[in-house]
């Protein structure tokens, strides 16, 4: 009698949904449908987690139809995020929506749209309908709503020669301190565990430089350290332009960003 396992069969490629045959050809052509769902600049990285999670669900619809509606209950934690820090009140989506149309910060158009992908969910949640409510390009309709609303809440990106924005009394240290803490919460992007982009394991880079700057904050690092920490700098200077996903691209930035600022405690003052 043979003992030994048998090999592993190879992992079957996922067949297209059937109820999905009629939106685009292929699974490639689902990158045009999500195209137009653009990841706000200035989000949070757990907001832009969200989003992008929101949008992926979508593009993979395409093999399971019933993503596209939770891609749309989805991408609500993202708005009540945002609608939360903005309003300063922890209240029920639906009550900060309102909120924030009395105070001009949402259009009554639009937020008629959003309200849509709110009765979707509270009909979802009392078995009134099901998740295969919504067809992926309705879902579109409705995170296109929803990221442009984030966007906008959000503000516009600083002009270039703009003044920077007022941090009130927070230095360079509190700064440092805060951004790192936002960094620490951010869920490393899933698909890029054990990826190499031009010679730098990301994984390693990212805790490499974590280590740094957690011994920056808990004491100061020494000369050698320093050198170490420009050195990483440089290396996320050359992957992340190479990143081609938007919220692993992101993520990384944040790195560089906190990165920067650690290193820079340790730079003689301009004279």
């Amino acid at each position: 009698m043979d003992s030994n396992p048998s090999a592993p069969r190879p992992l079957a490629r996922p067949a297209p949904d059937p109820r999905a045959r009629d939106l685009v050809p292929d699974f490639a052509a689902m990158q045009d449908l999500i195209a137009g769902l653009a990841l706000p600049d200035r989000a949070s990285m757990d907001v832009m987690s969200t989003l992008e999670t929101a949008r992926e669900l979508v593009r993979h619809s395409y093999h399971r139809y019933e993503f596209a509606t939770a891609a749309v209950t989805h991408s609500l934690l993202a708005l009540e995020r945002v609608l939360v820090d903005r309003l300063a009140t922890e209240r029920p989506l639906r009550e900060l929506l309102d909120r924030a149309v009395r105070a001009g910060l949402v259009t009554t158009d639009r937020a008629a749209v959003l309200d849509r992908a709110l009765l979707l969910r509270d009909r979802l949640a009392r078995g009134a309908a099901t998740s295969a409510a919504v067809h992926p390009a309705g879902a579109v309709e409705l995170l296109q709503a929803v990221f442009d609303t984030v966007a906008l809440l959000l503000g516009p990106p600083p002009t270039a020669g703009a003044a920077a924005p007022d941090t009130g009394t927070a230095g360079p240290a509190d700064r440092l301190a805060l951004l790192w803490e936002e960094h620490r919460r951010a869920p490393y992007p899933d698909s890029f565990h054990g990826v190499d982009i031009a010679g730098v394991e990301l994984i390693l880079l990212d805790a490499d430089v974590a280590g740094l700057v957690r011994r920056e904050l808990d004491g100061g690092l020494d000369a050698d350290w320093i050198a170490v920490l420009w050195r990483y700098i440089t290396e996320l200077d050359r992957v992340v332009p190479l990143i081609d996903e938007a919220y692993c691209r992101a993520y990384f930035a944040k790195l560089r960003t906190v990165a920067a600022l650690a290193a820079a405690r340790h730079l003689p003052p301009a004279t």
